[in-house]
């Protein structure tokens, strides 16, 4: 049974044959030839470039590698890039170190209004929230988060750490539920 084709943009089912082998969607009108390689790169040249890219060349180092300009390069790293982060990630196992930190800039780079509210350094500040969690390993899973309280933390370890694994973490409040929850809690 043949696969059927959907519109790369928006999902419809509805395409028709237009010419030199290329298909149009009936609802959003965008044009390609089905089994193409995106960005127009031949096989040789998407090669080339991953295989560059793997070891760690910058775009411009790739573009001279490849005789491919570097904006075309960028655009296929890109969709490279975006295509992994579709991935979904593992549950973290084993020892893994749990921290908050808040970011932002320095307060002589804000402005005045935002300067009027006074300076504070930690907790309680203006600046942005983020919780991370890191594998021994080498994985790091991180995102922004309201604030740093237990019932905004705890749940995003339950949900990221299996149970039984090792928590290493600071002294602080939000933590202090970590070892009844069923890991093993360090400090």
């Amino acid at each position: 049974m043949k696969k059927r084709l959907k519109c790369l943009r928006c999902g419809c089912q509805k395409l028709y044959s237009v010419r030199r082998e290329k298909v149009r969607c009936s609802s959003c009108g965008y044009e390609w030839k089905p089994g193409k390689l995106p960005l127009h790169l031949t096989r040789k040249e998407w090669s080339n470039i991953l295989h560059w890219f793997l070891r760690g060349l910058p775009v411009v180092a790739i573009a001279q590698e490849t005789r491919v300009h570097r904006q075309r390069i960028l655009c296929a790293l890109t969709y490279v890039r975006n295509s992994f982060q579709k991935g979904t990630l593992d549950i973290f196992s084993d020892t893994v170190e749990v921290d908050e930190t808040y970011i932002g800039g320095q307060w002589k780079n804000k402005r005045h209004s935002a300067k009027a509210g006074g300076s504070k350094r930690g907790r309680g500040t203006s600046k942005t929230p983020v919780f991370g969690i890191l594998c021994r390993g080498g994985k790091v899973w991180a995102q922004v988060v309201d604030d740093v309280e237990a019932k905004t933390l705890l749940p995003l370890i339950s949900r990221w750490v299996e149970l039984g694994s090792t928590v290493c973490s600071d002294t602080w409040k939000s933590y202090t539920g970590v070892a009844a929850n069923g890991y093993v809690h360090r400090w």
